[in-house]
């Protein structure tokens, strides 16, 4: 019989394409190595990246919670301000509107209180002043034989001005000068018929006390009223100053409320868009 010498080979179809190394246990083992590892290393992306993913979202939470956090203390900040504005302007403005009926009020009633004062004080000096003349006047007259008599004791304000009233001071200023010094018989006696002739006597010591009194009752007062009156407009000018001023500062305050507002209005309105 033949006995073949050679070996044949022949390829089939599935031969054909079939892997060398598919039925290789190295090759399976390299294969499931590869496959472990990459799906470790997926894995290990895929915490890594949810980690990262993780940490971006609590940022971006910080972030926009600072964000919110600000722009509420903004806003707060802004309408506190704006308010404080429109309050200070609007205590202002009752502020000047107090200080001018207030002030003006009272500049009038101290004005009042001052011309009544004024016109008393000139009322006083004029009388003084009467009191003074009607002294003089008699001085140059017979009692100028009356030695060391202080007349300021005997005529004043409620006599000085009468002829009853003048020769009842008279002779009270007589008896106590006979009480503290000696006069002539002579003396006396015409002293006596001086008051017996009153009318001739004291009429000239009335009429310039009296001239007197009326002439430096005008002097004194118009003296007086126009320090009052320059007083009186000075305040008048001060309050008015004052209330210019403060209407000023409540302009800028309502201006710069106006400002404030449109500001935070735009920048809310450029948020929202």
């Amino acid at each position: 019989p033949h006995t073949p010498t050679t070996t044949s080979r022949v390829l089939s179809e599935c031969d054909l394409y079939m892997s060398s190394y598919v039925n290789d246990p190295d090759m399976k083992s390299v294969k499931e190595n590869f496959d472990r590892q990459t799906s470790q290393r997926f894995e290990q992306y895929e915490e890594r990246i949810n980690v990262k993913r993780q940490k971006c979202k609590e940022q971006c939470d910080r972030d926009i919670q600072k964000i919110i956090v600000k722009d509420k203390v903004e806003k707060s900040l802004s309408e506190k301000v704006e308010k404080g504005c429109l309050r200070c302007g609007c205590g202002l403005g009752g502020v000047a509107a107090g200080v001018g009926i207030f002030g003006a009020l009272g500049t009038y009633g101290w004005k009042v209180a001052a011309t009544a004062t004024a016109i008393e004080f000139a009322t006083q000096e004029g009388i003084k002043a009467g009191i003074q003349a009607a002294i003089e006047q008699i001085k140059i007259t017979v009692f100028n034989s009356l030695l060391n008599v202080e007349w300021l004791n005997f005529i004043n304000a409620s006599n000085y001005n009468s002829i009853a009233g003048l020769v009842e001071a008279v002779k009270a200023a007589v008896v106590s000068t006979e009480r503290t010094s000696e006069l002539s018989s002579n003396t006396m006696d015409r002293v006596r018929n001086a008051l017996s002739e009153a009318e001739n006597w004291f009429s000239p010591a009335v009429r310039e006390g009296t001239q007197t009194t009326a002439s430096t009752i005008t002097t004194v007062q118009r003296t007086q009223l126009v320090d009052v009156t320059a007083t009186s407009t000075y305040s008048y000018m001060a309050i008015a100053y004052s209330v210019i001023a403060i209407l000023i500062i409540v302009l800028v305050m309502i201006i710069i409320y106006l400002i404030l507002r449109y500001r935070r209005k735009k920048k809310m309105k450029k948020k929202l868009q």
